[in-house]
């Protein structure tokens, strides 16, 4: 549920400074473009910039003292199911790695090599593109605190390798964080969301789109079966083909694995969902204004699943598995690692069953997440995707 701004915590001193700045650098990016730049833009400065950005910046984000807590987070049996789905690849392959994109706080990184160790299936390397400098020492301090023994498997990159890579790709709840474009239905034309500077000050308006927001646009209404009504409001990710392509020629063999939160375009673009899915967090509170102190807070948006599909296609991949979270992690033996790990303790017990009502109830993250697998040079029955594939919907 969402919140309005008022209700919201207000920063301290430093951190309004620190956004200040931040939208100074925006207000000069909009003046350089002549007064306005995209919304995908300001998305992009507020989480990323240096030094200055969400992500870039030095605020705690992840758990409970953070502004949201993602399923690494939550409960180790989360990574440990991710393992064994890498596992399930690595061990096809002669000489493997993985790759984690954004690996947050670095704790699904590191017990993802805990359980892998412990069913004899270690890559070679364990690749984390990692921009932020901050979250780098934040993620080597948390494998030397949990797995201090295998750090050396640990290499961070700033972009892709160069070299081509055979093994299994991660990347959970990286999409949802990607720069998007915001569009508006008025009398059938399509309008763009843009930020605007006036006299220092940031402000959100709408503006013609251009030709190929307008292409993508009808491409969604092609998928969706029908035009939008007047006034519809939502987003989609420009990034998300050439990201994939990007992927798919650097892994030369091998399994992508996305997790985030998102639905299917018929899903997605509901006709009552016409204010699309945009959402900022601020410590554990949602609510929907970007414009709210640029750089203290997160911005992101749910997944389009189908477009993440035929992007990977048109870029070469096979779609090899679609489900929710919950049927994802049953799949990978969630009930075994549950079994191997509960104990007498009532206490114990206790927190993990709550962990795992918060990865699989469908009230909490176990439908409105959902787990795609793509493949490249492999043919293996998937064990995350054997109970329930929902490729037929996308």
């Amino acid at each position: 549920m969402t919140q309005s701004i008022e209700s919201l915590p207000e920063p301290d001193e430093a951190a309004r400074i620190r956004s200040r700045d931040l939208c100074a650098c925006i207000s000069a990016a909009c003046e350089k473009q002549g007064g306005s730049i995209a919304f995908s833009a300001f998305m992009h400065m507020a989480l990323y910039q240096p030094g200055l950005g969400y992500y870039s910046g030095g605020l705690q984000k992840f758990g409970a003292a953070g502004d949201f807590i993602t399923a690494p987070e939550v409960s180790p049996l989360f990574s440990y199911c991710v393992a064994r789905q890498a596992a399930q690849v690595l061990n096809e392959l002669e000489q493997a790695d993985m790759l984690e994109f954004g690996a947050g706080s670095g704790v699904m990184a590191a017990d993802i090599l805990l359980e892998l160790e412990r069913l004899h299936a270690l890559p070679g390397h364990y690749f984390i593109v990692e921009l932020s400098s901050e979250l780098r020492e934040r993620q080597k301090q948390t494998i030397i605190d949990r797995a201090p023994h295998l750090v050396e498997k640990v290499l961070w990159l700033d972009a892709l390798p160069e070299q081509p890579v055979q093994g299994v790709v991660v990347a959970n709840e990286v999409l949802d964080a990607m720069p998007v474009e915001c569009f508006r239905i008025a009398d059938g034309a399509v309008e763009q969301l843009r930020i605007v500077s006036r006299h220092g000050h940031l402000k959100a308006d709408y503006a013609q789109a251009d030709e190929a927001m307008v292409e993508q646009v009808r491409t969604i209404e092609q998928r969706r079966g029908k035009a939008f009504g007047n006034g519809y409001c939502s987003e989609f990710n420009p990034a998300i083909t050439a990201w994939l392509a990007s992927l798919y020629a650097v892994v030369d063999k091998g399994l992508v694995l996305l997790v985030d939160y998102g639905y299917p375009v018929q899903e997605y673009y509901l006709d009552e969902r016409d204010c699309g899915t945009l959402i900022c967090h601020y410590q554990h509170r949602a609510h929907a204004d970007p414009l709210w102190y640029p750089g203290l807070q997160d911005i992101t948006a749910f997944v389009d699943f189908s477009a993440v599909a035929y992007a990977a296609v048109d870029a070469g991949f096979e779609v090899s598995g679609y489900t929710s979270q919950a049927m994802y992690l049953l799949g990978c033996g969630l009930g075994e690692l549950h079994q191997a790990v509960a104990s007498d303790d009532p206490r114990q017990q206790l927190l993990l069953a709550q962990q795992i009502k918060t990865l699989t109830l469908p009230s909490e993250m176990g439908e409105r997440f959902k787990a795609m697998a793509l493949s490249k040079n492999i043919d293996l029955p998937l064990m995350g995707f054997a109970m329930q594939d929902y490729r037929n919907r996308l």
